[in-house]
């Protein structure tokens, strides 16, 4: 495992939650998906407050503007060429996956390119790989013009 503040928060995590080892390559494109639309959730609204107190429905909005299937697709257009090939399929993988769901407000392309975004997310954060996971995201934020 490795050392520092990563290592232990996959320890403080694993001991309270109870964790059992699991290897990543057996979820599902889509089990990707469902856990990286979440952290990439928390990481958007981590940075949109600490831009500074403001009301909560503008933070809201500002969340909801960069987690949205549009938004995601644009990120995951700047950061196709910084992906390395394994990040690469983990991201075709979840493209191409099928879901039984589709967003409200989204074309079937970026709704589909946003999960595959997602599933990128959910892979390097199941494999506790948070330095390449916050750099995907700071340099698709900044490619994108988002707080740059």
């Amino acid at each position: 495992m490795e050392t520092g503040v990563s290592g232990r928060l996959d320890d403080l995590m694993a001991e309270a939650l109870k964790l059992q080892p699991v290897n990543v390559c057996t979820y599902s494109p889509l089990v990707l998906a469902y856990i990286g639309d979440a952290v990439y959730e928390v990481l958007i609204r981590t940075k949109v407050i600490n831009r500074g107190s403001m009301q909560v429905n503008k933070m809201h909005k500002k969340s909801a503007s960069l987690v949205k299937a549009e938004s995601q697709a644009n990120m995951i257009k700047v950061l196709q060429e910084e992906l390395t090939e394994e990040e690469l399929a983990v991201y075709k993988r979840g493209r191409n996956a099928r879901s039984a769901t589709m967003a409200k407000h989204a074309t079937m392309i970026d709704y589909r390119m946003a999960t595959g975004f997602e599933a990128l997310i959910g892979y390097l954060y199941l494999q506790s790989r948070y330095e390449r996971l916050l750099t995907l995201i700071h340099d698709g934020l900044e490619k994108i013009g988002e707080f740059s």
